[in-house]
């Protein structure tokens, strides 16, 4: 996890549409959201969170081929702790791995 998070970035998730989907409503929590096609609004009072999704072309390694969507992550009226507050959740309930 990171210390710190920008009003915007961009983030390759390691998902289908159809997973993220499936995990966005546990990493949220019990913030109000709106889906749209490729993207959402999540009200984060005093501010909000609006995600855009795209997918990308798999990424290949050997022979195996792992699905790509990128994620642009736009922050509106969140200061530096409530954004690293929200993500710290976010990141933890997105977090895949095994082993």
């Amino acid at each position: 996890m990171q210390s710190h998070y920008p009003e915007r970035f961009e983030r390759d998730m390691g998902c289908t549409e159809a997973d993220w989907l499936r995990w966005l409503p546990d990493a949220i929590g019990a913030a109000a959201w709106q889906l749209g096609p490729d993207r959402a609004q999540v009200e984060l009072p005093p501010g909000r969170l609006e995600l855009r999704w795209q997918l990308m072309p798999p990424r290949t390694i050997a022979l195996v081929r792992l699905p790509v969507l990128r994620v642009a992550f736009r922050f509106e009226g969140l200061n530096d702790a409530q954004r690293l507050a929200f993500m710290r959740r976010f990141d933890l309930y997105m977090q895949r791995g095994g082993g």
